[in-house]
């Protein structure tokens, strides 16, 4: 059964692999990373939908835990949640987890993060991003939900150089492990969609961005070198550019692909990818114009090369999504900065994550 434990203002449950006996009408939505950015998000709209969800999440310190119980406190005060603390990379405990109770669909993602971070701690790759996915793929072929829904990433395309990107390009060049792992990550899931049936679909996400966003990524990063008062390094002297994508635009795109679980065409597997992106690139140098107008400041910038593991610039080809399911991203980088902006002076800035200067 599952013990209720301490938590951040919400309730945390430890798990142990006994039976479960929950009198719920219908199966709940499982969403793995939900302590993550865009788990919290999509979580926080499925239950506005009034859907049940149960949230996963290992609460690792990738980077400052105070964020992930603070958005998994969000979540608690609204009907229909139940949070799990599970590192999926433990076998016994993932396989008796989802022998305990069915999902309608599972949505998938729990990851380790991280182009750059994938050169200082390869193993945490292969934990969660392999291990763990193996894991999840194996309770949802013995335990089959409708729909599995899963995170791949635009950093397939690697080295790539036409653009925009295409889910029919080649993806054989990644240029770091994180990368590698994402394709990976495609391939077994498509093998278990032709062995065993199970409705799959992955989702390669262009540069999400937002309020409650993760604290390593622009414009996030950004915003705090200013607040300390140092200048920001730019990479690749200012030409990069990155198809990013506001959070809301985001999950709106997830919830229209769980509702259409692929399937056998032709003797193929129901699997299925998809790009989910803005479809507009936008060099950094213009978000970060729009960081200094939404926080009043003239920021310093330090223009440096680019890093091992970066690529210069992301596009998202869409079509299909657009076509299969009427997705159409609706906010520009101007207004997502100005919405990030004020979340970071109002929340992140106001004080309740306490001393932060280290």
């Amino acid at each position: 059964m599952l013990q209720p434990g301490e938590g951040m203002g919400y309730e945390l449950w430890a798990f142990s692999p006994e039976p479960l006996d929950f009198s719920m009408p219908e199966p709940s939505i499982l969403v793995t990373g939900a302590a993550g950015f865009i788990g919290a998000a999509l979580a926080e709209r499925l239950l506005g939908e009034g859907r049940r969800v149960v949230g996963l999440d290992n609460i690792n310190d990738y980077y400052d835990p105070r964020l992930k119980h603070a958005r998994l406190a969000r979540l608690e005060v609204l009907p229909g949640f139940r949070f799990v603390e599970l590192d999926l990379a433990d076998r016994e405990a993932t396989a008796a987890f989802f022998a305990a109770e069915p999902f309608s669909c599972v949505v998938h993602l729990a990851a380790q993060a991280g182009v750059r971070y994938s050169l200082l701690n390869p193993h945490a790759y292969l934990d969660s991003n392999l291990a763990g996915f193996l894991d999840v793929l194996e309770g949802c072929r013995h335990n089959p939900p409708e729909h599995l829904v899963y995170a791949s990433s635009s950093s397939v395309y690697g080295a790539n150089e036409k653009q925009p990107f295409s889910v029919t390009d080649p993806v054989d060049h990644p240029v770091s492990l994180y990368a590698a792992t994402k394709k990976a990550n495609e391939l077994m899931a498509h093998s278990y969609s032709h062995l065993y049936g199970l409705p799959a679909t992955g989702l390669r996400f262009f540069t999400v961005y937002g309020p409650w966003m993760r604290p390593d990524m622009v414009p996030f990063v950004f915003a705090e070198q200013v607040r300390r008062g140092e200048p920001i390094r730019v990479f690749n002297h200012g030409r990069m550019q990155r198809d990013f994508t506001y959070i809301d635009d985001i999950v709106d795109g997830i919830c229209r692909v769980m509702a259409r679980p692929p399937e056998v065409v032709e003797g193929r597997a129901p699997h299925k990818l998809y790009n989910i992106g803005n479809n507009r690139p936008v060099q950094l140098l213009h978000v970060i114009e729009c960081l200094e107008r939404a926080l009043g400041v003239e920021i310093d910038k330090e223009l440096v090369p680019m890093q091992p593991g970066d690529v210069p610039a992301t596009y998202a080809d869409i079509d299909d999504l657009m076509r299969d399911t009427g997705f159409r991203p609706t906010t520009t980088i101007e207004v997502g900065i100005e919405r990030f902006a004020a979340w970071y002076r109002d929340v992140w800035g106001n004080g309740m994550f306490g001393d932060r200067n280290s």
